[in-house]
């Protein structure tokens, strides 16, 4: 017997999957690209139920506007710039190619001009390794090192709320209100706890933990569980 793939749940419009969107405040981006410095100023610090960090209402001198994430220590009439040739300060967005190795930045866009794709959530930073020609190396919050055009911008300084996961939830109703409100899934059974028909990992009268959970990049869609291509597996000794 089938089942739907997650993508194919999402795309059929149940509760569990639909977002709450009209309670969320807009999109967080970058305004349209330019080489020319500007000015801006934060008008307000809001809540997103669609975002973990603060966001901040700016509103730059050629009267455009933008959500984007809060940096620490900023505050509302604050002034920030946006250009080349911004000063490297906390709030600030610059092109990767003007800011210096070792600082601490945060919304990296993937590719120029897309307003904002890579180290997004509260609390987090990446820091900048070094720059070869037109390529910038980047450690990313998970120490994994990624390349950047150095066209692309990115934000100085770390995103608010850095602490948010060590405050526990105490209640079973505060963790489904706060999954709700992102449209994640929420509980989800453990793969072992099923019946096979509802998982590669199912079946047996108890936990069968001698499994195997390795498979190969080309597998199907319904046995795509567990560490896929992994490169490695087991204990790594030094």
């Amino acid at each position: 017997m089938g089942k739907n793939l997650i993508q194919q749940k999402r795309g059929k419009g149940s509760p569990t999957y639909r977002a709450p969107s009209f309670r969320y405040e807009g999109k967080t981006a970058y305004n349209s690209y330019t080489k020319n410095l500007i000015g801006g100023e934060i008008k307000d610090i809001i809540h997103c139920s669609g975002h973990s960090a603060p966001l901040v209402d700016v509103v730059y001198d050629n009267g455009e506007t933008s959500l984007l994430q809060a940096s620490e220590g900023i505050k509302v009439g604050d002034k920030i710039m946006h250009g080349e040739e911004a000063p490297v300060s906390p709030g600030n967005i610059l092109p990767l190619k003007s800011i210096p190795e070792g600082t601490l930045i945060y919304n990296i866009e993937g590719a120029p001009g897309d307003g904002g794709k890579f180290v997004r959530c509260s609390g987090t930073s990446a820091k900048v390794l070094n720059k070869i020609k037109d390529k910038v190396t980047v450690m990313l919050p998970s120490k994994k090192e990624k390349e950047f055009n150095s066209s692309c911008r990115a934000t100085i300084g770390i995103i608010a709320g850095a602490g948010r996961t060590e405050k526990p939830f105490l209640k079973a109703g505060f963790k489904f209100h706060a999954m709700r409100a992102r449209n994640k899934m929420w509980p989800r059974s453990a793969a072992l706890a099923m019946n096979a028909v509802s998982h590669p990992f199912g079946g047996r009268s108890t936990c069968a933990k001698g499994k195997a959970s390795t498979v190969s990049r080309d597998a199907p869609p319904g046995a795509k569980v567990g560490k896929v291509a992994a490169r490695r597996t087991g204990w790594k000794r030094r």
